[in-house]
């Protein structure tokens, strides 16, 4: 474990992406067709923050996200989810569709 610690502390060092381990649950059932990861910021990974953020997402008839908005969590993890579901895709449907998500943080995982 301490050598996956030092390994991830050099790529951050480096300037590195890291893609934050994390779920999230979906309240509606309309299917994504493209699910991008929320990068982990690096302050909030030196700094050892978890948890819950929470976001209501528009999506347009074509699939696009048309409009993000935060519900609750960490504001250090809330941009990278925000940044992050933007570039979802869903299916296209015949109207605009609201979906809550739920997304937790646990670095550990």
């Amino acid at each position: 474990m301490e050598l996956l610690k030092r390994a991830l502390a050099s790529l951050l060092v480096a300037g590195a992406a890291v893609i934050v381990p994390c779920t999230w649950a979906q309240q509606e059932n309309r299917i994504a067709k493209t699910k991008v990861e929320p990068v982990y910021p690096e302050l909030a990974r030196r700094m050892g923050i978890r948890g819950v953020v929470k976001v209501q997402i528009t999506i347009a008839p074509n699939g696009t996200v048309k409009d993000e908005k935060l519900v609750g969590g960490h504001p250090l993890l809330a941009n990278a989810v925000l940044d992050a579901v933007k570039k979802w895709r869903y299916e296209a449907r015949p109207q605009e569709t609201t979906v809550n998500l739920e997304f937790r943080f646990n670095p550990d995982e």
